[in-house]
């Protein structure tokens, strides 16, 4: 009986707790400042929250995360997308890809120094799309400032604002975007 008891408050204080968290209101939506010193930006994510599975699509609450990055960037000149060939992030890319005509580029996450080396040596505006695993990897591969490691579990609203000038100088930021993700230990990240 004690058991049933307990199980009882434990669910109830998870449902109230789940409750809160989908009724958070999202965050403002950060300002982009431009760079005119800036030949190449990148815009660095991870993929939306995800379903459970092999391969997974992204949840509705991904969805969502997806299209206000597309809201984010709409003002951005986007040139090129990126995504690794798994559907998480090819549906995180694909509202920005469709805001601009442009059709998404798939690149080998297991390749990652070549493909910061291609994108340090390109102008353009970028956005690429990864994984919990590899977006910060790649940050730093590029010369931005990482940050701490990506919660994998809970955290999807990083963005790195990274820019690439001449001389290949590199200034970076991480905004964060969209409903705030919540960290393991509860609070907002």
């Amino acid at each position: 009986m004690a058991a049933g008891l307990i199980r009882r408050r434990f669910l109830g204080l998870l449902a109230a707790g789940l409750l809160a968290a989908c009724a958070a209101t999202p965050a403002p939506a950060p300002v982009l400042e431009p760079n005119p010193d800036a030949v190449s930006r990148l815009f660095l994510v991870r993929h939306g929250e995800k379903e459970a599975g092999t391969d997974p699509a992204l949840s509705a609450a991904g969805v969502t995360r997806a299209a206000t990055l597309a809201a984010l960037l709409q003002d951005e000149g986007v040139t090129e997308v990126w995504s690794t060939q798994t559907r998480r992030t090819e549906q995180t890319a694909a509202p920005t890809a469709a805001e601009f005509g442009l059709p998404i580029q798939i690149y080998d996450a297991s390749t990652l120094p070549a493909f910061a080396s291609w994108l340090l040596d390109t102008p353009g505006v970028k956005l690429v799309v990864g994984h919990s695993n590899t977006t910060d990897a790649l940050a730093a591969l590029l010369g931005a400032d990482p940050g701490p490691e990506i919660v994998e579990a809970t955290e999807f609203d990083r963005l790195y604002v990274i820019d690439i000038d001449a001389s290949r100088v590199v200034r970076s930021r991480i905004v964060r975007y969209g409903t705030p993700s919540v960290s393991s230990a509860g609070g907002a990240e």
